[in-house]
Parts: C-alpha cells; structure tokens; sequence
C-alpha cells in the first residue's frame, strides 16, 4: 500500500468528488481514479459509492479514512521531527479559519511566513468552526482560528485571541432601528437572517435565545458574511452578528443595536491547537508570529 494512494484516498473522501479533489492534487482525475482502483484492489472492497454528482464513503471507506488520516499525519510528522533536528521548518501547514476572523489578519500572516519559511507549503481551509475543531483532533488541520463555544475535545485546546458582544444588525427602515438597545426577547417574533449552524456566531446566537427561553426560526441561512449583510440591507430579516462583522465596511447604512444581556453571550475568537506534543514545527513557528 503505498503513501500517495492513502493520500488520494483521503483527498476524495474530504472533497466528495474526484474532479475536486484532482484539482486540489493537482494530478489528472483518470490517473486519480486509477490510484483509488488499485486501492480498492488490494483491499478487496469498494470504498466510494459514485454518482453522477458526489461521491459517497462504503462502510469500507468510513474505517480506511480514520487510519488513512492517521497513518499520513504520522508520516508527516516524522519528517517534520527530522527537519527539526537540523533545524529546518519545512513540510505542510495546514490551517483552518471562519471567515472575517477577529484577532488575526489571515492574509497579512500567512504572506509573512511563506517569505520567511519558503520551503513550508501552506494549505487553507475555509469552513465553520465545528468542522474546524473535528479537523484539528483528528490531523487533518495543523490549527484553526475560529470563534469556539463551550468546551473542545479531547486532544484539542484554545488560545484565546479576541472576544466581542453580539448585537442586532437591521435596515434603517426597521421598526427597532432607533432603538439603540434590544433585548432578546423582544426579538422572538422577527424574520432572522443567519451563518450555518456550525458557524461560531450561529453557536453564540442560538444559545442566547435558548437561556432566554424565546423561539426564533432562521428564514435565511447563510454561508458567508457579505450574503448576510446584503439581504439584511435589502430589508429581508435582522442579525445577530458579533460587533466587528457590524462595523465591516459593506454594513455602512445599517443599525447596530446593543442587546441587553450581551455581555453574557459573547463571541470569542481562538487558535485551535491539538495537544502540545502533536503541534508541527511549522505550526508552533506560526504561533510565535502572534505574540
């Protein structure tokens, strides 16, 4: 069983899609799928189930994923091991980050380090803060900079970096925009606009009504901030966004109420590491760039 093979694997699993996941390799889908036959070959069992569309895991493939991602996180930090004893920071970074992150400005970071560690190649993942922290306890990820709720699990721990309150974001049009100060129950009856549920604001949010025992139904679900603030300028439904999201350049023209009791609910930014002794060289390098 050869390395590229798991490696290939592992990319169609993630991606759900040969075509996708070629691009990322940047190898030829016919050479892709051939690597994923010989695989199967040799295992005597299909791992994916193909359509038209996506790719599925078999039983078969949700058992090889697990120590595929293991087996290559092991190699690559053998060969970081190496180069770290010769002083070297060299190999993969990958980094995980929600979108309009607070505390890190992710372009700026990541140009200073490529300048510095040339021979690092570095890999960025954009998603929700729950698929981020499943990423970094099980190696897929080297670190993440998400707004993180409650406890991480195990193997994972936080570095806090920011925090922020939340507050409602509405067309000046809004019955509440002169308000100046919401509470959050005075907003059960509205028509929200908001993130994925695994982004960390949408954590933040729905904890906040479920304490404050008020229903509220998301009529407009989003994935990316800009969509959220458009469809709140053209009057479609309020937010709750962190106050920094509020203050974005593309908000200018809406209100930003303060929301009582949103000293409570905040929204707090961190690194996401794994356990000290599986943080890569390259990853600890980055994090001396934080300081």
């Amino acid at each position: 069983m050869e390395l590229r093979h798991l490696e290939y694997f592992v990319a169609v699993a993630e991606e759900r899609h040969f075509t996708r996941a070629a691009r990322r390799l940047m190898i030829s889908q016919s050479g892709l799928s051939a690597s994923v036959r010989a695989l199967e070959h040799e295992l005597g069992a299909p791992l994916f189930v193909r359509s038209t569309r996506s790719v599925e895991l078999t039983a078969a493939g949700r058992a090889l994923l697990a120590e595929a991602t293991r087996a290559l996180s092991s190699v690559r930090a053998a060969k970081e091991a190496v180069a770290a004893v010769q002083g070297l920071v060299r190999g993969v970074l990958s980094i995980g980050t929600e979108q309009c992150i607070a505390g890190v400005d992710m372009p700026a970071l990541l140009a200073r380090f490529r300048s510095e560690h040339p021979a690092v190649e570095i890999r960025l993942r954009q998603a929700g803060a729950t698929a981020l922290v499943d990423d970094v306890a099980a190696g897929r990820l080297d670190l993440a900079f998400a707004a993180v709720c409650g406890r991480p699990p195990e193997g994972v721990r936080l570095l806090p970096m920011a925090r922020a309150p939340m507050v409602v974001l509405c067309h000046p049009g809004h019955r509440l925009a002169e308000a100046g100060k919401v509470a959050w129950d005075e907003l059960g009856d509205e028509v929200f606009v908001d993130f994925h549920p695994d982004w960390g604001a949408r954590v933040v949010t729905d904890r906040a009504f479920a304490e404050s025992r008020v229903h509220r139904g998301v009529a407009l679900e989003v994935n990316d901030v800009h969509s959220l603030i458009d469809l709140v300028h053209h009057g479609l439904g309020i937010a709750v966004v962190p106050r920094p999201l509020a203050r974005k350049e593309h908000a200018a023209g809406l209100r930003a109420l303060d929301l009582v009791g949103a000293e409570e609910q905040t929204w707090e930014v961190a690194a996401v590491l794994p356990d000290e002794d599986r943080l890569s060289p390259a990853a600890r390098e980055l994090l001396t760039y934080l300081a």
